[in-house]
């Protein structure tokens, strides 16, 4: 049994007088039990929570900062009228700060044996599973005194997608890809390294592409048409050690891989490229292998959803051999991780001839826009040492770049607003050099 502020009120109303004129146990059981017999038949009067049935419908997966509209229907199967409150809850991460009880509060009135239905709205502020928890349901007399109280679990899980900010930026590199691939004119033609047809020759031509046999059983002189190479693999490694859990300014390392991860897989599956993601740390968190070009980025979305960062230093000998695994012919290898020196350095580097003997490594890192801020600080003694700081944590990391490069790494380092134009950029001039 629940008691209401009405009857808070009305037992304060009736003692006053009492205390007032008649301050004895006769003159406060005149007013009490009149009050509780009220509230007794009130209770008695109200609908029954335990028979209520519930069932949900309405969206199971929303977009990181986009609102998810989950529906509830509420069936009475009493004989009596339910006069209701009840609460949907949800962990805190499904609500904007301080939006929960507006949202998860929902007031309703059902006749007997019929039903009706409430729409919870959700606008989650991280990614992952969220699950419902239960609800919580106050059947309220007719006096509204006194409410029945109970509680129903009624599962349903929203999936909180990664944002994909970085798709603005799919058609301008869909552009440059069908430059490459010579279905637009061009000012100056790329040529890739798979063999497409034969033309006639135009004056301005590489002479190099001249076809010299075509040429022989023909009157005119034949050119060779190249393409980009297609049907290339591509394995995306994630690192989600320790590392991927910093934050710069309000988005984590991980989310910022992540985006440039989904732009590039988008990218790459119109380029007629076959793309495989490996998440790894000290062991595979998780692997998308073998998707057609329709259902791929779908998966790796679903994927990368419910990946959080591990507080473990990433095992670089178990990336290196699951990446080896996954990757058995040669292929793009796209590492996402940090370029702090010391994990670099210690692991890994030792490791990387095992990738680069037999695979391109490109290697992507998010890089923090306030430690270029540090390094141009000036105008007094604490914004020098701060420009100390930045530029040797700059330097640091030029050097571990550089290091990797003399290993055959291409190197991408960009904060995070600017990581996923970038490595795709890096992309598609691997594929115009023809070093897929």
């Amino acid at each position: 049994m629940a008691l209401t502020g009405r009857t808070a009120l009305l037992a304060a109303l009736g003692a006053l007088p009492v205390g007032v004129l008649a301050p004895s146990w006769t003159g406060m059981l005149a007013v009490n039990a009149p009050l509780s017999l009220a509230i007794l038949c009130d209770y008695a009067l109200a609908a029954p929570v335990r028979s209520l049935r519930f069932t949900r419908s309405g969206d199971t997966s929303v977009r990181l900062g986009e609102s998810a509209e989950v529906g509830l229907t509420i069936a009475n199967p009493s004989r009596r009228l339910l006069r209701a409150e009840l609460r949907d809850a949800w962990p805190p991460s499904a609500w904007r700060t301080g939006a929960e009880q507006a949202a998860a509060r929902h007031s309703v009135s059902i006749p007997a044996g019929e039903r009706r239905r409430v729409t919870t709205t959700l606008v989650p502020n991280r990614r992952g599973d969220r699950q419902a928890d239960r609800i919580t349901v106050r059947s309220y007399g007719p006096l509204g005194l006194a409410a029945r109280q109970g509680s129903h679990k009624v599962p349903w899980t929203v999936r909180v997608l990664p944002p994909f900010h970085s798709r603005r930026h799919l058609p301008s590199r869909l552009a440059r890809l069908r430059e490459l691939d010579g279905r637009t004119s061009v000012l100056v033609r790329g040529q890739g390294t798979e063999f497409d047809s034969l033309r006639d020759y135009v004056p301005g031509d590489d002479t190099r592409s001249i076809d010299w046999r075509a040429t022989a059983r023909q009157s005119a002189i034949a050119v060779r048409t190249w393409r980009p190479e297609r049907d290339r693999h591509i394995l995306v490694v994630l690192d989600t050690g320790r590392t991927s859990a910093g934050r710069v300014g309000d988005v984590p390392r991980l989310d910022a891989a992540m985006d440039a991860a989904l732009l590039l897989t988008a990218l790459a599956s119109r380029a007629g490229d076959r793309v495989d993601l490996l998440a790894y740390d000290r062991r595979i968190r998780a692997l998308v292998r073998g998707r057609s070009a329709n259902e791929l980025l779908p998966t790796v979305v679903n994927a990368l959803a419910g990946l959080e960062p591990e507080l473990v230093e990433t095992d670089a000998r178990g990336l290196s051999a699951a990446a080896l695994k996954n990757a058995p012919r040669r292929s793009l290898i796209v590492i996402l991780t940090g370029l702090d020196a010391a994990p670099i350095e210690e692991g890994l580097l030792p490791v990387l001839p095992q990738l680069t003997q037999r695979h391109t490594v490109l290697l992507a890192s998010v890089s923090d826009p306030h430690v270029e801020k540090m390094a141009r600080a000036r105008g007094s003694v604490e914004a020098v040492y701060q420009a100390a700081a930045g530029t040797q944590a700059r330097a640091q990391r030029r050097r571990t770049a550089e290091q990797l490069q003399r290993y055959g790494v291409t190197v991408v380092d960009a904060p995070p607003e600017s990581l996923a134009p970038a490595l795709a950029d890096a992309y598609l001039a691997l594929k115009a050099a023809g070093r897929l």
